[in-house]
């Protein structure tokens, strides 16, 4: 027997005064077996269609992130910590070379009291900052002026490959006979040791991207500089973070060799300051310190800026991660 929603109408009116001759109005006829699967087919291709359209958020509570996020983390550290005063306790090294954990804590632990380590970390962020902040205007500029002109990249493209494999401390002695012992001279050591990297990504980026979309926007009356603007960059935007997150620990890098190297009382103390301080008066747990408050920089500005940044991206494009 037919299911209901198997039965459709069909109309059985005939000719008036023909042997065929139904009175008209709709009857119930059972479906076939061809139609019963286009209506199932169509019914399942709506149900998918619809599941799409609801925006429901499956991901796990932030605290259950937060937690996932910082135990692996967490973790090694302990093991580290453990390791360290492994080797502190058999004497693996004279104290004056691998000071105590607990010194260095101790010694952590002051500057932030007397809020010298503040004041240190922000001598050397500002610095940071600015650098990179200057590398990202340079860096994109570049790299649409290699991506546009092809000849342009064909001559300069290889001494930009060049320039990012070079070591940031080869350009410091350079800039001190440039600019002197100023602030001039690290941001030239930030400048290049981030532009390549930042041009590099964008171009990488935006080679990636389907000719299908550029020649979509030239369909839509796009120019060169709308398709860069509505199309290309915003398509490259994966390959362009990628340039900015490596750009930012080549600036950062540059920045700790150039502060390490360009000591001067004019310079203010910035945390690579800190650590030649450290070396010059023999006080290793000051130079630890200073290390882990490098390091501690540099988690910080990817965990609240490029983090959020690139799952904002992915979010976007709708491949944000489960987690």
């Amino acid at each position: 027997m037919p299911r209901p929603e198997d039965l459709r109408p069909v109309d059985t009116a005939g000719p008036v005064g023909t042997a065929g001759y139904r009175p008209a109005g709709p009857v119930l006829v059972a479906a076939g077996p061809a139609e019963r699967v286009e209506r199932e087919d169509t019914a399942a291709v709506g149900a998918g269609l619809d599941a799409l359209e609801r925006t429901t958020d499956t991901r796990p509570p932030a605290w259950r992130r937060f937690l996932s996020g910082a135990y692996p983390p967490v973790i090694a550290l302990v093991v580290l910590l453990g390791l360290w005063q492994v080797a502190y306790t058999q004497r693996w090294k004279p104290e004056y070379v691998l000071p105590s954990p607990a010194s260095v804590w101790d010694t952590f632990a002051g500057m932030v009291s007397d809020g010298s380590a503040f004041s240190v970390i922000w001598t050397s962020v500002s610095r940071g900052l600015v650098g990179f902040a200057a590398s990202i205007v340079l860096g994109t500029v570049v790299g649409l002026l290699l991506f546009r002109f092809r000849w342009l990249r064909a001559s300069v493209g290889p001494l930009l490959t060049g320039l990012q494999s070079l070591p940031s401390v080869s350009w410091v002695p350079m800039a001190v006979l440039w600019f002197g012992l100023t602030d001039g001279a690290i941001y030239a050591v930030v400048l290049l040791g981030a532009v390549p990297s930042i041009a590099n990504g964008l171009i990488s980026g935006m080679d990636q991207v389907p000719p299908l979309l550029t020649r979509v926007g030239r369909v839509l009356g796009l120019g060169p500089v709308g398709l860069m603007k509505d199309v290309l960059v915003p398509a490259a935007l994966p390959g362009y973070l990628a340039g900015l997150r490596q750009g930012w620990a080549f600036s950062w890098r540059s920045l700790m060799a150039a502060e390490l190297i360009a000591t001067s009382s004019k310079l203010g103390l910035g945390l690579g300051q800190l650590m030649d301080q450290g070396r010059s008066l023999g006080d290793p747990p000051t130079m630890y310190t200073a290390l882990v408050l490098i390091f501690l920089v540099g988690i910080g500005i990817e965990l609240l800026f490029f983090r959020p940044v690139e799952r904002h991206i992915l979010r976007v494009r709708g491949l944000a991660p489960a987690t």
